[in-house]
């Protein structure tokens, strides 16, 4: 009996990050079961990317967009506001 192959049935999900002027679109993409699957993914990455300050002591407003191969699908993002409050 051949092998089945789980990740033919897989939609491939493409995670660009937008972060101030800077734009790094996802060229491979990730095969994943379906879009809940996808938000998880880019709710991850969106977290991993705040976490870690990749992009310095600067805070620009960070977004991954997701999409598929035919169509742009959802926007996570963090906005980044300096409240200041003065009394």
């Amino acid at each position: 009996m051949p092998e089945w192959n789980q990740s033919v049935f897989m939609e491939r999900f493409f995670f660009d990050i937008q972060s101030g002027r800077d734009f790094f679109a996802d060229e491979e993409g990730l095969r994943l079961p379906n879009q809940k699957a996808a938000q998880a993914e880019a709710l991850q990455t969106l977290a991993g990317i705040a976490k870690e300050s990749i992009f310095g002591v600067e805070r620009p407003d960070i977004a991954v967009e997701v999409r598929s191969t035919s169509e742009r699908l959802f926007c996570v993002s963090i906005v980044y506001r300096n409240v200041s409050t003065e009394h």
